[in-house]
């Protein structure tokens, strides 16, 4: 009897009929049995958890001294504007903090394509909403924005040295927002019981499908 030698893929194919910026579907075989759902949930935890990517840390936003306040002519109260700033994709590969600023007179509606930034930073959806203003309303926001992985609370994101009237933020830093993968059986031979490891991802835009996975 001819023994097979210890089996792994050679390489990962990508759809590419399917692949877009945003989404990609993969897959690898053949897998020894069992290794297929150790890989698979172990790359999703590393997707899920350690792509780095950019988001707000802190706002300042003129009048306001803690979120649970509202702004005089905004519609929206403040914790509805921090969220609807946090909601905004953001693709930024420096180093160091950077600035972003909103400033808006009513009656009008801000958005995320009202935003001054820097060159070095990208807004991945200009469309989103973030406060309707009446005709006496005024925004007036500033926003840090770093480069991080995974999860930060908001007391991580505090900086003393940044004047009193900024708030710290929560901040979801990793641009991967889902990852399944799926096990099913391979053939190597006349062999069937090896796996087959099919793994879907995606993404905000900041990163493609294939970078997360490089």
């Amino acid at each position: 009897m001819i023994e097979i030698g210890f089996q792994r893929p050679k390489y990962l194919e990508c759809n590419y009929e399917t692949l877009t910026e945003k989404y990609g579907y993969f897959s690898a075989q053949p897998f020894e049995r069992g290794y297929g759902i150790t890989v698979g949930n172990a790359l999703r935890r590393i997707l899920l958890s350690s792509v780095t990517g950019a988001a707000i840390t802190a706002v300042r936003i003129q009048g306001v001294l803690h979120e649970f306040s509202s702004i005089p002519g905004v519609v929206e109260d403040v914790t509805d504007v921090i969220l609807n700033l946090k909601s905004i994709p953001l693709k930024f590969e420096g180093d160091e903090p950077i600035i972003m600023t909103l400033k808006k007179k009513g009656p009008t509606e801000a958005k995320a394509s009202d935003i001054v930034h820097d060159p070095d930073i990208e807004i991945l959806d200009k469309d989103i909403h973030i406060a309707s203003l009446d005709k006496d309303g005024k925004l007036d926001v500033e926003m840090i924005v770093k480069n991080n992985r995974g999860y930060i609370p908001a007391d991580q994101n505090f900086d003393g040295d940044l004047s009193v009237d900024y708030i710290p933020l929560d901040s979801s830093h990793s641009p991967i927002k889902k990852v399944n993968y799926r096990v099913e059986a391979a053939r190597v031979g006349k062999r069937i019981d090896y796996e087959k490891l099919s793994l879907e991802i995606w993404t905000s835009g900041s990163v493609s499908p294939q970078e997360a996975l490089a």
